[in-house]
């Protein structure tokens, strides 16, 4: 792929959509910026499949944390609010209205400057993130609603110009760095050209029916004087490809068209806004080669965009084996649906899966959504810090790791109850963590009566694990059993029966120095647990002679 800035000015000049690019973007699109770089991956899945190996760094690491952090908090009303305020009849909408006025009158983009981030400290939750055992930190580059939460040279709709006045991913990024952490960023923002197109529709009912909204009316000319002076909000919300058609009368004919018709979720360019790709496309190369990422996560069912997703991987690991003399030490996330062959690491958000995978994977979760909503906060309805340890001690006992999303709030802290979660995760990885960290799979993943929410959103069928539930790890020639629960007493590991022909020397409590008592049978290995050496959580027993 190589684009010259004649390429991209004719091609969004030249079907009207010279507001997909800034100015300057035409002026830094220097050849040589868009390509690729040299090395052995191709842009095409097969030199992937071929080439690409999961680094160890990530196979051992187990457990992150993700700051899923942006302009979207700042109503701290939960998920997709900046889409939803635009359809009549939603909960976002109405909240809109009743907050900051009619969507004809004032805008998403208007949220913008309201968040400043004015007491965001990214070192205090480093350091409470690090306490609580992460071994890597994602932020949030961009999300659906088009906005760089990092200096982008190539988007002027970004932190630096807008709202907190900072680099955002440039100062997480110094801060995990600095405690030794493996740094990530996710992008959303492929799917903006669409996810975005309900800012140009109108009421289908009600005082104000059919007046458009924001995104329809303004132009670059009307923010003379303004906050956004300089700026085009159709850069911001994308173009109007597919703005709801006049003549909708009902919010759910109005609703089921939105549904049908811009809420489509493949992967596949828009043909009708080529130079939206080609400024995704710059605006993501600018972001790894200015980070230099160690994980780059896509908010993908495929790599994004057709070509232009293989073409940014394949740079992204040339250019990881540039950075690290040799050695491809990056990793790249999607959430694919259907056959998958390898050359990225699958994630499957909110879910897990019903055994061993072969290849590393990664769950991706939250304790409440993915936007801070602050009536999770009200009503205590975060996920608690148990069902977080035996998620993790689920996912890691069939080969994946755990990136664990802790809402921020628009002035970048995070409330006292989550604070309170990430202590409690904190204390039963102090204790227990070397069952999870550089481990591997056992022959089996584990034991016991609870069925798994298996696949992408399976949580939602999850039921609490009991201290019957046990999950294995493996490390160094011993076995690691950890019960989902406090056991009463003693632990029986069915697994591990004297017909297994499998002697068992040796058990420990991680944590607790003295050698435990246990007896093997027919009918399992059972283990006496002392109150001191468990946790309401469950326990790591370290079990030798099996291995």
């Amino acid at each position: 792929m190589s684009y010259t800035k004649r390429d991209l000015l004719r091609s969004a000049t030249g079907l009207g959509l010279a507001s997909a690019l800034p100015a300057q973007a035409v002026e830094l699109a220097e050849p040589g910026f868009d390509t690729i770089a040299e090395g052995k991956f191709k842009p095409n899945w097969k030199s992937f499949e071929t080439d690409y190996q999961t680094p160890d760094w990530f196979r051992d690491a187990k457990f992150g944390i993700w700051a899923h952090w942006g302009p979207q908090c700042v109503p701290e009303a939960g998920d997709w609010y900046a889409r939803n305020m635009y359809m009549q009849g939603s909960g976002s909408y109405k909240h809109f209205v009743d907050t900051y006025g009619h969507p004809a009158d004032t805008g998403f983009m208007d949220l913008l400057p309201k968040w400043e981030a004015e007491h965001w400290n990214p070192d205090d939750l480093l350091d409470l993130y690090t306490k609580a055992g992460a071994k890597y930190f994602m932020a949030m580059a961009n999300h659906h609603d088009n906005f760089d939460m990092y200096d982008s040279k190539f988007h002027d709709w970004n932190s630096t110009r807008i709202g907190p006045k900072k680099d955002i991913i440039g100062i997480w990024e110094k801060a995990a760095r600095a405690r030794g952490l493996r740094f990530g960023v996710s992008n959303h923002s492929a799917h903006a050209w669409h996810w975005f197109q309900t800012a140009y529709g109108y009421d289908p009912e009600g005082p104000r029916r059919g007046e458009r909204y924001d995104a329809y009316k303004l132009n670059a000319l009307d923010g003379k004087g303004k906050w956004w002076e300089g700026l085009d909000p159709k850069s911001f919300y994308g173009d109007p490809v597919m703005a709801l058609p006049a003549g909708f009368d009902t919010i759910t004919a109005a609703n089921a068209w939105h549904e049908l018709n811009d809420r489509v979720w493949d992967e596949k360019p828009p043909l009708n806004s080529p130079a939206f790709v080609r400024q995704w496309y710059l605006r993501c190369k600018d972001l790894i080669d200015s980070y230099k990422p160690d994980m780059v996560y896509f908010d993908n069912f495929d790599l994004p965009l057709g070509q232009v997703g293989l073409d940014i991987t394949a740079h992204y690991y040339n250019a990881s084996a540039q950075w690290n003399n040799g050695k491809v030490d990056a990793v790249v996330n999607i959430k694919p649906h259907g056959p998958f062959n390898g050359g990225v690491v699958a994630d499957v958000e909110r879910g897990s899966k019903s055994q061993i995978d072969e290849r590393p994977w990664q769950t991706c979760t939250c304790i409440g959504q993915w936007h801070y909503n602050r009536r999770l906060y009200t009503e205590k309805k975060y996920l608690p810090a148990a069902d977080v340890i035996h998620r993790l001690c689920d996912i890691v006992s069939k080969n994946g790791n755990l990136l664990l999303s802790v809402p921020v709030r628009a002035d970048g802290s995070i409330d006292s109850e989550e604070r309170r979660i990430v202590e409690e995760i904190a204390g039963w990885m102090a204790r227990f963590g070397d069952a999870i960290y550089g481990t591997r799979p056992w022959r089996v993943f584990g034991e016991g009566p609870t069925q798994v929410g298996t696949g992408m959103f399976g949580e939602r069928d999850q039921k609490s694990f009991t201290s019957e539930d046990i999950r294995f790890t493996t490390k160094d020639k011993a076995l690691y059993a950890i019960p989902l629960g406090r056991p009463a007493g003693s632990v029986t590991i069915k697994s591990l029966s004297a017909r297994e022909q499998r002697r068992v020397k040796r058990v420990e409590a991680a944590g607790h120095p003295a050698p435990l008592t246990f007896r093997q049978s027919d009918a399992g290995l059972v283990i006496d647990v002392p109150p001191a050496a468990s946790h309401d959580f469950g326990l790591a027993l370290k079990i030798f002679g099996v291995i």
